[in-house]
């Protein structure tokens, strides 16, 4: 029972840092845990809320975000432009694509830092993120 436990705690945990700037991949973990004989039904919602939750934090580091802090690391005002544009033309629909690699935490971070309905966003966000593990996990089957 304890190794059950710490093993959707791992799933758990190791899916919300993917969602982060952290070079993690939770795809390896989740097929093994799939292989190892763990229920596909609460793999895949414990990987989904963990994934989901990573990336609702990029949305509030977004949030809480300065123009300034950008400009001090070598953002320039044109790149923030580039992405105000993007993001107002695209708006929370973007949320579906905070599942891909790299470039989904900064999708989640701009989506925060430029105020974007935070609800739809986070209902978007939560969708990707499904769907993403929903795909990984039928092809671990």
């Amino acid at each position: 029972m304890l190794d059950f436990e710490l093993g959707f705690l791992g799933l758990f945990v190791t899916c919300f840092l993917a969602a982060t700037i952290l070079p993690i991949t939770s795809e390896l973990f989740l097929g093994s845990m799939l292989a190892f004989g763990y229920d596909p039904i609460s793999c895949l919602v414990i990987a989904t809320l963990g994934n989901t939750l990573g990336g609702w934090l990029n949305y509030i580091i977004g949030l809480i975000g300065n123009p300034n802090w950008l400009m001090r690391i070598g953002v320039s005002q044109g790149q923030i432009n580039t992405w105000e544009g993007r993001i107002k033309k695209y708006g929370s629909q973007l949320a579906l694509l905070s599942w891909l690699p790299i470039v989904g935490d900064v999708i989640g971070v701009a989506l925060g830092f430029f105020r974007v309905n935070w609800f739809v966003s986070f209902v978007f966000i939560l969708l990707g993120k499904f769907l993403r593990y929903l795909i990984l996990v039928m092809f671990f089957l």
